[in-house]
């Protein structure tokens, strides 16, 4: 965990967890998280481990906390095999979600991901 972050609001994506959480493009939809400074190497650390490959990085700005437009920048993969999330992974998101004070309609989508089924996915 950063030693200083901000919760903060993507507004225009969702979110998949589909096994991995990924953001997806939406017109109506937004997304909560933490923003936080983090050092090129720290970025390598997180995102050049194997599993995480397939998530480039995209720069959004987000709001925090009053309204403040921060720019910031996320990792998304376009090209992610769809496959049902595991229980586990889905906790590991809806803990700190709770945590953090995300709001609850929020905290009921993520609820949601993990009812994700596999015959309700693309093969």
């Amino acid at each position: 965990m950063p030693e200083r972050y901000e919760v903060a609001r993507l507004d225009g994506y969702d979110i998949r967890i589909r096994p991995l959480a990924n953001l997806v493009p939406s017109d109506r939809d937004s997304v909560y998280g933490i923003v936080a400074l983090a050092t090129h190497s720290e970025l390598e650390r997180l995102y050049g481990q194997d599993w995480v490959g397939l998530y480039l990085p995209h720069p959004v700005v987000v709001s925090v906390t009053g309204g403040t437009l921060r720019p910031a920048l996320t990792y998304i993969a376009p090209d992610m095999k769809p496959k049902p999330p595991v229980d586990d992974y889905v906790d590991r998101i809806i803990g700190p979600a709770r945590r953090l004070g995300f709001p609850d309609w929020y905290v009921e989508r993520l609820e949601k991901e993990r009812a994700a089924d596999a015959e309700h996915l693309p093969s």
